[in-house]
């Protein structure tokens, strides 16, 4: 690949907006778009979600959980939306959540970051709970091929609290030691990124939901000296509005990649109806934005 991850991903925003769309084929959904739960169906909703959405998106997110649940078949869509998206010059975030230690998380990152894998592909999301450091294979070898990363580090659900949080009261001696988990993390892909050769933002990206509210200040989480992207879901139909998600990313606006997926998936099943969407949606953000 001719570009670091972060510089690629910069350049579709600029050119494209920031809307990430989720290829999310939740069973209910294939209901409601006349599609079978099955292999057959899943590839059929995938493929227009792509033909929809793509020429309104930075990057395309793939559930990878959905497609799992279909066993090799549904592997098999997943590979097939890779190669094409690869073909076509579109941005895939494998949303996988992977975290492991050791020879398991390095197969994770073969699989899901590696040059020779079918699976392999531009980003994949990590979750850091088992040790920042314990994302390590990926992490090296994300940026060895030119490929990136999404570290869950502040997200929405409420759940995310009892783990994220813990420490917020601390007082620490050391820097980057001090404070509640989700500011460490941030602080260790800031350093990871800082170890790297890149232009615009670094391989090491973030998860921060749009919908955190206040705990950016609460957590004393300044995001402004963080130097790679971040994934943002919780906007449209999960809750937050653009300009509210602007509030929260204030002044780090350009390195923010937006997820939507039920905003933009129920104007399905046709291709249109996908394309009008997600239309309005990246026309949205880029208003809320100022661009």
């Amino acid at each position: 690949m001719s570009a670091a991850f972060g510089d690629r991903l910069a350049k579709a925003m600029a050119e494209r907006g920031p809307l990430c769309v989720g290829i999310d084929p939740h069973p209910n959904l294939l209901e409601q778009w006349g599609l079978e739960d099955s292999a057959a169906g899943l590839a059929a909703f995938t493929e227009a979600v792509y033909e929809g959405c793509a020429p309104f998106a930075a990057a395309l997110k793939p559930q990878v959980a959905l497609f799992e649940r279909h066993g090799s078949a549904g592997l098999a869509v997943l590979d097939a939306l890779f190669a094409r998206a690869a073909a076509d010059g579109v941005l895939i975030v494998a949303d996988a959540k992977r975290g492991d230690i050791g020879s398991t998380m390095k197969a994770y990152a073969d699989a899901w970051l590696g040059s020779s894998s079918p699976l392999g592909t531009d980003s994949v999301t990590l979750s850091p709970y088992l040790g920042f450091e314990s994302l390590r294979p990926a992490l090296d070898l994300a940026a060895q091929n030119d490929r990136g990363t999404f570290v869950l580090a502040l997200t929405s659900n409420p759940e995310g609290k009892s783990v994220q949080h813990v420490g917020a009261s601390e007082s620490g001696h050391s820097g980057e030691s001090e404070g509640a988990v989700a500011k460490r993390i941030i602080a260790a892909a800031t350093a990871e990124n800082a170890s790297r050769q890149w232009e615009q933002m670094g391989p090491c990206g973030l998860v921060v939901g749009a919908t955190v509210g206040q705990a950016l200040v609460d957590l004393g989480i300044d995001l402004s000296v963080f130097n790679g992207p971040i994934l943002s879901p919780g906007y449209g139909a999960q809750g937050a509005s653009a300009a509210d998600l602007y509030r929260v990313f204030a002044g780090i606006e350009s390195q923010v990649l937006v997820n939507s997926s039920r905003g933009v998936l129920a104007a399905g099943p046709s291709v249109e109806g996908l394309a009008q969407a997600a239309q309005a949606a990246r026309d949205d953000l880029l208003a809320a934005r100022g661009a």
